[in-house]
């Protein structure tokens, strides 16, 4: 009997003991759930720049071919402007010809002497990453490869990516390109770009010519002659070995492979109106690259929900009015002008707060608004505040992403001119009275 309440007493110790290490573990947040086999990653939500999960995100790395994303965009950029149209033709100049017909690099070779449309190049080169092409539309878009690098750098800068340098417009290594190396750069020099940079360089693609999607979700076109497939095999295959990668919704992006940065991926996918980017850079294997964003995917659509956190015409409980000077109201209510919304867990939810920030050029000495005010007038700013763990902020313009505008909701007119004299004239009696009594009181 003796032996078997010790035994119970013992089986209820160990049970407490399990029970409050548990409890004592605090709640893992999602973000840390998920583990990315690769040198530098990210994953982004499409539609805010909200980034979802980083790891080394601003190591600068050699992208390789992910490179042509900058290309793309320059071209799309080129139509935009009609300095181009699909229906512009080139013919190949010695120095794209070469490398299309050396067998190492990505390609199936170009022929010299006939009008290529543009249409054509960049489908070779979105769909199956073919350098040839790049560096012709390169060359008809910049007269030179050197000059198109001028330009890739320079809209590098204005998109605000931060860990960049272009050397060439395909991702090999210059060292490749023997005596066809860009004019102003090193011959020894590699692109690079970090995850975030080329998540922002994807973001951009994708938001500011969305049928750049149409492109890169082709599985197989043909090209001179050849049938030729996507690299990208998340994309639905026939091919029975591809089958395994595939993933619903992933129309895009950008693969990559060099010696030196490894097997890397930019992509996209949507779902259910909800579109991410992700990279991987310095995976170690074609299959890899693909099982790494498949995790990033998976996490990304299973844990987070876009939410409308702060409605449009939002009132922070006790600042719902600011006091008004000389105006024939003594205050104005005030409201967020925009709604808020953010991608999060349901476990952020109640993590996020608002703050306001009220313009002091709108407010006289004694933190008044002067009159007149408009309906609609912008009197501050209203940032939202995460009060939780993990927030990796915003790939871009964190700022803009995190505010605002609070604005008036009302007119409030000046008061007219006998109103604000018999004003002036009470403020005149009621400041001279407390001078006389402050006298006074200074008597005993």
């Amino acid at each position: 009997m003796k032996h078997k309440l010790k035994k119970n007493l013992s089986i209820l110790l160990v049970g407490l003991v399990m029970l409050t290490t548990l409890l004592a573990q605090p709640l893992s947040s999602h973000a840390a759930e998920v583990e990315v086999d690769a040198e530098s990653a990210i994953l982004v939500d499409a539609e805010t720049g909200k980034i979802l999960y980083e790891k080394n995100s601003d190591m600068a790395l050699p992208p390789a071919s992910m490179t042509k994303m900058m290309t793309e965009y320059l071209v799309w950029d080129a139509i935009k402007s009609e300095q181009i149209s699909w229906d512009t033709t080139t013919q190949i100049s010695d120095y794209p010809y070469s490398i299309s017909a050396n067998s190492n690099f990505s390609g199936i070779g170009l022929t010299q002497d006939k009008p290529y449309t543009v249409k054509e190049l960049y489908n070779a080169m979105a769909i199956f990453s073919d350098n040839g092409t790049t560096i012709a539309l390169a060359e008809l878009i910049a007269g030179s490869e050197g000059e198109f690098v001028k330009m890739m750098n320079k809209k590098a800068e204005e998109m605000g990516l931060q860990d960049y340098k272009f050397v060439n417009s395909t991702g090999l290594p210059n060292s490749l390109l023997g005596e066809n190396v860009p004019e102003g750069t090193d011959p020894n020099a590699n692109n690079l770009l970090s995850a975030r940079s080329a998540a922002l360089l994807a973001y951009n693609l994708v938001n500011d010519f969305p049928e750049a999607l149409e492109v890169s979700s082709i599985t197989e076109t043909d090209f001179e002659g050849h049938h030729v497939e996507n690299l990208n095999w998340m994309l639905p295959h026939d091919a029975t070995f591809l089958k395994q990668f595939h993933y619903e919704g992933v129309d895009g992006l950008k693969t990559g492979h060099t010696d030196l940065a490894g097997y890397c991926f930019t992509g996209t996918a949507e779902r259910d109106g909800q579109r991410l980017i992700s990279v991987v850079m310095k995976t170690d294997s074609k299959a890899k690259r693909f099982q790494e964003t498949e995790k990033l995917y998976n996490y990304g659509f299973s844990n987070f929900n876009t939410k409308e956190l702060f409605a449009k015409g939002y009132q922070l409980e006790g600042q719902e009015t600011l006091p008004v000077a000389k105006g024939k109201e003594d205050s104005v209510g005030i409201a967020t002008k925009d709604a808020i919304q953010v991608p999060v867990t349901k476990e952020q939810e109640d993590k996020y707060t608002i703050k306001y920030t009220i313009d002091k050029d709108k407010l006289n000495k004694d933190g008044e608004l002067k009159a007149p005010i408009k309906k609609g007038e912008k009197l501050g700013t209203a940032e939202v505040i995460f009060e939780g763990e993990n927030d990796y902020g915003y790939i871009f313009n964190a700022e803009a992403n995190n505010t605002v505008d609070l604005i008036a909701k009302a007119d409030v007119e000046k008061d007219n001119w006998f109103m604000l004299l018999l004003g002036s004239i009470g403020d005149f009696f009621s400041n001279l009275f407390s001078t006389i009594v402050d006298t006074v009181k200074g008597w005993f």
